[in-house]
């Protein structure tokens, strides 16, 4: 039964409100003294993260604290209710963290932009809305953002479930001293937009080389003469759709509202599981989570069997290897750097040692962050 606590409060700890018998404005009323008394729990709560953030202030300590929002929200995953599920509730807190970041101290957010490209989407879900957003033309100009402090985070797209790794992103960390100090998974849905009256009428489509190789076998049966022209970001496709009537752009449900576009068709990617990897460049050092990844650069010597001797470093530390990709080095020509993820905490045992054996053989080797992760497929030991 819902009642009056102390104050006017609301107390609900012994009942549901909506009760039989009860009016709507009755109703209404409740509603209304609970809004206050969150609102009233919530400044509190700010408060308390800007005591927060005086203390982090004195120490030189980073307000984004990934490990700790980890925490938060595998806390919270789990006090899903009658009608609020773990994932809602996360959802909410999302902004309330945010919020209470934002108090601390505003931080600012490169990311691949404009406004509505799948980064920005990610941008939102690992930081919430309550931080200044800093849209800039290219992945390189995330990084530099970051590096020469313009920028107090950045966000890039770093591997695609169907089309692979994003080239430009791992090129840029051998130019680069930014760390990794977060990721986040972004289910991609593209849609078919344009202004067009039907699919009939299209001529070109614009797109990126990422959503074009994910709608591959969409385009082949769908619109085989069709030219499909080099655009990127999913916004910059978006814009040039909405100027050319014989034409569409394969762009996220945001982009349609932002550009005026409508969906000719919908969920057009090959397949339902596709899913984009983003990191979070800053300079933090996490720190374990419990719950963890690690990114590593190295580069070896070319002679035969170094690649073997590599993995065997990871297999004799029972270190579960999530990525391997080569990329030619920018800083020396023929030569070729090697990326890898791996499950764990670069300060746990098995890591540490596994990375110690790792420059053993390498001729060089960065680490490029541990963070708290949120791969489904993790399997930590």
């Amino acid at each position: 039964m819902v009642g009056s606590g102390q104050n006017g409060s609301v107390d609900i700890s012994s009942g549901e409100s909506g009760e039989k018998g009860r009016s709507l404005e009755e109703v209404r009323v409740d509603i209304d003294q609970i809004d206050s008394d969150l609102i009233r729990l919530l400044e509190k709560r700010v408060s308390l993260a800007v005591e927060i953030g005086s203390i982090k202030g004195t120490g030189n300590k980073p307000f984004f604290t990934p490990e700790r929002e980890r925490q938060i929200y595998d806390r919270i995953s789990g006090l899903g209710t009658k009608h609020l599920t773990g994932q809602q509730l996360i959802s909410i807190f999302r902004e309330v963290i945010s919020a209470g970041r934002a108090a601390e101290k505003p931080l600012q957010i490169a990311y691949w932009g404009p406004e509505g490209t799948y980064t920005h989407q990610a941008s939102v879900q690992v930081f919430g809305r309550s931080v200044e957003f800093m849209p800039v033309f290219n992945i390189r100009e995330v990084f530099s953002a970051v590096e020469r402090g313009q920028a107090d985070y950045g966000v890039v797209p770093v591997e695609n479930s169907v089309g692979g790794v994003v080239p430009e992103t791992l090129d840029m960390f051998p130019r680069s001293n930014v760390k990794i100090v977060s990721e986040t998974f972004l289910d991609i849905h593209h849609h078919l937009g344009s202004v067009a009256d039907s699919i009939e009428d299209i001529e070109r489509v614009y797109a990126g080389p990422q959503p074009a190789a994910q709608c591959r076998e969409w385009l082949r049966d769908h619109l085989p003469n069709a030219e499909v022209v080099d655009l990127v970001p999913t916004a910059e496709a978006a814009k040039r759709a909405a100027g050319d009537p014989k034409s569409a752009a394969i762009v996220n449900e945001v982009s349609l509202g932002l550009y005026g576009l409508r969906a000719i068709a919908e969920h057009i990617q090959d397949h339902a599981n596709n899913r984009t990897r983003f990191v979070v460049l800053g300079f933090n050092e996490p720190a374990a989570s419990g719950r963890d990844k690690t990114s590593v650069m190295f580069k070896l010597k070319n002679r035969r069997g170094e690649l073997y001797r590599v993995l065997g470093c990871f297999v004799e530390n029972e270190v579960n290897l999530t990525m391997i990709e080569s990329r030619p080095d920018p800083r020396d020509a023929f030569q070729y750097m090697f990326y890898m993820d791996m499950d764990g905490h670069r300060t746990d045992e098995n890591v540490l040692r596994a990375i110690n054996d790792l420059r053993s053989v390498a001729i060089e080797t960065v680490i490029l962050g541990s963070y708290p992760s949120y791969d489904e497929g993790l399997q930590t030991l």
